[in-house]
């Protein structure tokens, strides 16, 4: 049984989620440690500031006791990158940082070490009616993708020389209460009744929502069947791009509407505007499949795709966001 938890990337929207869930548990104590971001006050928690994770970051006084590692710190995927070399950045921190700290985990007697990596290792995108599965070929393509691959790869290699067992988790689009970026934005223009071009769009992408995704982690917190594994997680319950509109809207005080305006108009626009790659996001599909994650450590996702959705707008209409 695992007593001690340690939750890097603890000040993230995922990590917020995790510690204040296994902080509830009562056999679960928590250290929670970020680069110095600010925490909500979760009872009974060691909250901790380590600074930049590379390399170099000692770890040893934060791994006193602790029985399990989740890695949910990372350097993100930066749309816009305007550095001379991403990949050397992403590869300090994702890669060089995460194994830094598995090695030290490992000296230091941490039976389990759960990284959170990304679905973006096994690719961009899929077609309609296929699905990304935990043993499919990686095709990372992107500096954070690279990264995250490379850090999966040593990680499941130390597991082969120590004590320390590995659980590579790859979840999808995480939504959820406190969400930003990309969805946050969608959710503004859902907001404010915005008609939008994409009636038309019956694609297919997996989400995950931040409930479903903190499930699972605490799963595999325990579940001797995950020894060694990667896993792809979900919703388990596929949207179109439209359909996503439609379960956003329905909980919204607004009202918009769909203007159904052809794909191939569409990727031609974002071509031109050099949006390509975010129109692919967009249009395209990306589904994953979780029967994995089903079979092997009987886990379902507990929360609906409505019920996830609910609450995030929700959080959404009572914040400042809008």
């Amino acid at each position: 049984m695992i007593r001690k938890v340690l939750v890097t990337g603890s000040a993230g929207l995922v990590g917020r989620a995790l510690v204040s869930t296994l902080a509830s548990l009562p056999e679960a104590g928590v250290v929670a440690v970020s680069r110095g971001g600010e925490h909500p006050a979760v009872p009974g928690v060691e909250y901790r500031n380590v600074g930049n994770i590379d390399a170099q970051t000692p770890w040893e006084s934060h791994l006193a006791d602790v029985d399990c590692v989740i890695h949910a710190a990372a350097r993100v995927h930066v749309m816009r990158d305007t550095a001379a070399d991403p990949l050397v950045l992403f590869r300090e921190v994702n890669t060089a940082g995460t194994l830094n700290l598995a090695r030290q985990a490992a000296q230091a007697g941490v039976r389990r070490f759960i990284f959170i990596s990304s679905v973006k290792v096994n690719g961009e995108s899929t077609e309609k009616d296929v699905a990304f599965r935990p043993d499919d070929n990686p095709k990372p393509s992107d500096p954070y993708a690279i990264s995250k691959y490379e850090a999966e790869q040593g990680l499941l290699a130390l597991a082969e020389q120590c004590e320390m067992d590995v659980v590579i988790i790859r979840p999808v689009l995480v939504y959820g209460p406190g969400v930003k970026a990309n969805f946050l934005h969608l959710m503004r223009l859902v907001y404010k009744g915005i008609p939008l071009p994409l009636g038309s769009i019956n694609n297919a992408r997996s989400l995950v929502g931040l409930d479903n995704l903190v499930d699972f982690i605490r799963v595999c917190i325990d579940h001797p069947a995950a020894t060694n594994q990667i896993f792809l997680v979900s919703d388990g319950h596929d949207l179109s791009t439209a359909g996503l509109i439609q379960g956003l809207r329905a909980h919204m005080p607004t009202s918009g509407w769909l203007v159904p305006v052809p794909q191939s108009l569409l990727y031609l626009g974002a071509t031109l505007f050099g949006r390509r790659a975010a129109a692919q996001r967009v249009l395209g599909s990306l589904r994953v499949d979780i029967a994995k994650s089903r079979e092997l450590l009987q886990w379902s996702p507990p929360v609906s795709v409505d019920q996830g959705l609910r609450k995030t707008v929700e959080h959404f209409l009572a914040s400042d966001q809008k």
